[in-house]
C-alpha cells in the first residue's frame, strides 16, 4: 500500500472517533413512507439529534395536512432493512409525552434524557436485556444503520399516517478532516515528484 493511501485511510478512519457527541438526523414524513403506503396529503419535517456523550436525544419536527386528528407519535426501531419496512415502538407509548394530539397540524420539541427508562418502550428496555444503556446503544446504532423512523398516527390511519427514516445530516467537522487529508496528499504528492 502506498503511504499516501494510508494516511488518506487513517485520515478517514479516525475522523469519526475524534467527534463524539452531537450527531444529527435530518427527518422527512409522508404518507408515501409509510407501510401500507396511503394518499394522505400530510407532511412533515424535522430533526433528531442524539449526543452519545450528553446521552440526551432532542426531537423537533413539525406536521401539517393530515387527514385525521394525531392519536400518538414515536420513533420505532430497529428495521430488519434500511429505509424500509416496520418495526416496534422504541421511544415512549403510547406518545412522546406532550405531543399535541387531537389536532391535524402542529409542532414538537423535546429533549430526552437517555439514560432514564422511561424515554423508552418497556418492551425495548427489555428486548435489550434489560438494560436501559444497551437501549440507548441499540437506538443510536439503528438510526445510525437508516432503520429507525418517527411516525405520527392519526385516527384516521391507526399504523400511521406519516412517517420519514432518521437520515443523518453530513458533519461539516468530517468533511475538514477529508479536505485536509487531500490537501496533505496533494502536498505529499508535489513533494515526490
Amino acid at each position: 500500500m502506498k503511504f499516501s493511501t494510508l494516511v488518506l485511510c487513517v485520515a478517514f478512519a479516525a475522523a469519526p472517533a475524534l467527534f463524539g457527541g452531537p450527531i444529527a438526523y435530518t427527518v422527512t414524513l409522508n404518507g408515501a413512507n409509510e407501510v401500507p403506503a396511503n394518499a394522505s396529503a400530510g407532511t412533515g419535517s424535522g430533526f433528531v439529534i442524539f449526543d452519545d456523550v450528553a446521552n440526551t436525544m432532542y426531537i423537533t419536527f413539525t406536521f401539517s395536512g393530515l387527514t385525521g386528528t394525531t392519536a400518538a407519535s414515536h420513533i420505532h426501531c430497529c428495521t430488519t432493512v434500511a429505509g424500509d419496512g416496520t418495526a416496534s415502538v422504541a421511544t415512549q407509548t403510547p406518545s412522546f409525552i406532550g405531543f399535541p394530539l387531537g389536532v391535524k397540524s402542529g409542532s414538537f420539541t423535546k429533549t430526552y434524557d437517555l439514560t432514564l427508562a422511561s424515554t423508552y418502550r418497556a418492551g425495548f428496555v427489555t428486548a435489550n436485556g434489560n438494560s436501559v444503556s444497551a437501549s440507548e446503544a441499540a437506538l443510536i446504532a439503528g438510526a445510525a444503520a437508516g432503520k429507525a423512523y418517527l411516525n405520527v398516527h392519526t385516527n384516521t390511519f391507526p399504523g400511521g399516517e406519516i412517517r420519514g427514516f432518521l437520515a443523518p445530516v453530513p458533519e461539516p467537522a468530517t468533511f475538514a478532516i477529508a479536505g485536509l487529508a487531500l490537501a496533505g496528499l496533494v502536498a505529499l504528492r508535489r513533494k515526490t515528484v
